[in-house]
This record gives C-alpha cells, structure tokens and sequence, in this order.
C-alpha cells in the first residue's frame, strides 16, 4: 500500500493509541481471505507494535473492532480470545463497510502502560 497519512501507533503519556490495523498477507507474503487469518495476523502485527513501546497486548485496555460481515463474528472472537492470558480489555465491534478490498477486519486499540 501506499505510505498513508498517519502513524502505527501514538504515545500520549502512559496511553498508547494503535492506528486501525488489517492485514491481506501473513509475515511469509501469503494472502489472507479468511476472518481467522487475518485477525492472526492484526493480533500478531500489534504484539509487534506494542512492543516497540516496551508494552504487550496484555496492556490492551481497549480494542475497538470493524468486521465486514456479521456472520464472522464468532470465529474473530474465538481468535481474539486466544491471545489474552487475563481479563481481555475493554471492546466494541461493529459491522461497517470496509475501506480496501480484501479487508475482512479492522482492530484499532488503546494500552496503557505507565
């Protein structure tokens, strides 16, 4: 994709805001169509956001979830669920039209990590 305008992820204080992140493609460059694979992937690339700021994803204190299709609703969670060792954070998911073709989700978050 094209540099677009706006960062991966913003420091403010001890919060730290994750831009909305999706993925097509898995770390080897092969494609993602399902809903499983790529919140795998979203929850992977944001553990590896996070961690540029010293934080995990057990940080997470909000997550905020778009998915084209209401009918995946239960396989993203069942995937979502597996990467929390506690309590998972706060979320809201929506269903909503989906800016770039392909994208079957869109996860932004929030951690705080003092």
């Amino acid at each position: 994709m094209e540099h677009l305008p706006f960062c991966s992820a913003v420091k403010a204080g001890d919060f730290i805001f994750l831009s909305g992140t999706a993925a097509l493609k898995d770390d080897d460059g092969n494609d993602l169509t399902t809903i499983d694979g790529q919140t795998h992937q979203i929850m992977k690339q944001m553990a590896r956001t996070l961690a540029n700021f010293d934080a995990t994803l057990d940080d997470l204190v909000k997550v905020t979830i778009f998915i084209g299709e209401q009918a995946e609703w239960s396989k993203m969670n069942d995937v979502s669920r597996s990467y929390f060792k506690g309590d998972p954070p706060a979320r809201a998911t929506c269903v909503a039209g989906l800016v770039v073709p392909g994208f079957l989700i869109e996860m932004e978050a929030m951690a705080y990590k003092p």
